[in-house]
Parts: C-alpha cells; sequence; structure tokens
C-alpha cells in the first residue's frame, strides 16, 4: 500500500494531508479518475460486448479482426505446441 501511494502522490494524483497518515484526491486525480470510469463505460464495456461469446450474427468489423487474432494466437501456440 506505501508503494501505491506513493506512486500516485508522486504522479500527482493525490497530496499528503500534512501532520496526518491521510490522504486527498487532487484535482489532476479526480480528472484522470473520471476519464478512465467514462473510458471505460462508454468504450471499452460497449466494445468488448461486440467481441463476446453471444455477440450479434452478422460480424462487426470489431469483432471480424478479433476474430482473425484469436486465430492467429491458437496457431502459433500450436506451431510452439503449448497447452492453451
Amino acid at each position: 500500500m506505501t508503494y501505491d501511494l506513493r506512486r500516485l502522490r508522486l504522479h500527482g494524483l493525490i497530496e499528503r494531508i500534512d501532520g496526518t497518515h491521510r490522504y486527498r484526491v487532487t484535482d489532476a486525480g479526480l480528472r484522470t479518475s473520471l476519464f478512465f470510469t467514462r473510458t471505460y463505460a462508454r468504450l471499452f464495456r460497449t466494445t468488448l460486448a461486440e467481441i463476446g461469446p453471444g455477440a450479434r450474427p452478422p460480424p462487426t468489423k470489431l469483432q471480424t479482426h478479433f476474430n482473425r487474432l484469436d486465430a492467429a494466437i491458437a496457431e502459433t501456440v500450436e506451431r510452439a505446441r503449448l497447452a492453451a
């Protein structure tokens, strides 16, 4: 925990409250956390739903590329004779 708090502090996302063992989120930390939260909610969650096993019947462009990537990884693993 000390490591994580130190990293957050050095990146300017949190600041220590003088005379205590407490921290507060900085303005930059709040903006950063909102950015990542909104990015996840609007982009990753909806995009990952498109490539999941229950994806829409007509494959999307993303689904097609993901399937190609998955096939290439499976082929590479098979060539290396590794267990998937």
